[in-house]
């Protein structure tokens, strides 16, 4: 059976900062590189066929360490399908700053949630609205060749993929945190159904 990997790309310069990030391209810190590292340790086992990647330069970096890493030499797509969602005007301030300002709750809101956005950014359901079409198309027409798909992307990119493959609600994906650099595994079948995570 086809596995499906995905992976958030290592600690970047403002996770460490603990900044709201989004499209603004920083690089990964030596953590980062190091849970790149880390990661392909986790599924060198695995026989990858084909890898996708953002248009970001955190997730190639850490897409790059891992195929360095593990002597892959296979064909890797980038799309900006797979960006982080937009965090508008809240794109490069400090987290801890924004609870103090306006509250715990409201932060994981604009975090977390399914369908409220950040002021002038993406809420997670449009993230969801460029990542799940990308993956129907795209990675899952690699799976039901029968490949093998690794996939290093974002947290919320990767959250929008998870919420569709294990079917949850908006509810349920409040709660759902993706760490940097920790490979999420999925055994799926031919027709693009998951089958079980691994």
């Amino acid at each position: 059976m086809p596995k499906l990997i995905l992976i958030r790309h290592g600690q970047s310069l403002w996770n460490l900062e603990n900044r709201f990030t989004g499209w603004v391209d920083v690089p990964l810190t030596k953590q980062g590189t190091d849970e790149a590292r880390a990661a392909a340790e986790k599924i060198k086992s695995y026989t990858i066929d084909v890898a996708y990647t953002s248009a970001l330069t955190r997730a190639q970096n850490t897409l790059q360490i891992i195929l360095e890493t593990n002597r892959w030499k296979i064909p890797v797509i980038k799309d900006q399908a797979l960006n982080e969602r937009h965090y508008g005007d809240l794109s490069g301030l400090n987290k801890d700053d924004l609870r103090k300002q306006y509250g715990d709750e409201q932060v994981k809101i604009w975090r977390r949630s399914f369908d409220v956005p950040p002021p002038n950014g993406e809420a997670l359901k449009d993230t969801a609205a460029r990542t799940v079409p990308f993956l129907e198309r795209c990675i899952l027409g690699d799976i039901r060749q029968g490949k093998n798909v690794l996939v290093v992307a974002h947290g919320n990119s990767n959250r929008s993929i998870v919420m569709r493959l294990e079917g949850l609600s908006k509810e349920e994906v409040l709660e759902l945190n993706l760490e940097t650099g920790v490979p999420v595994i999925y055994e799926m079948d031919t027709s693009g159904k998951m089958l079980k995570k691994l």
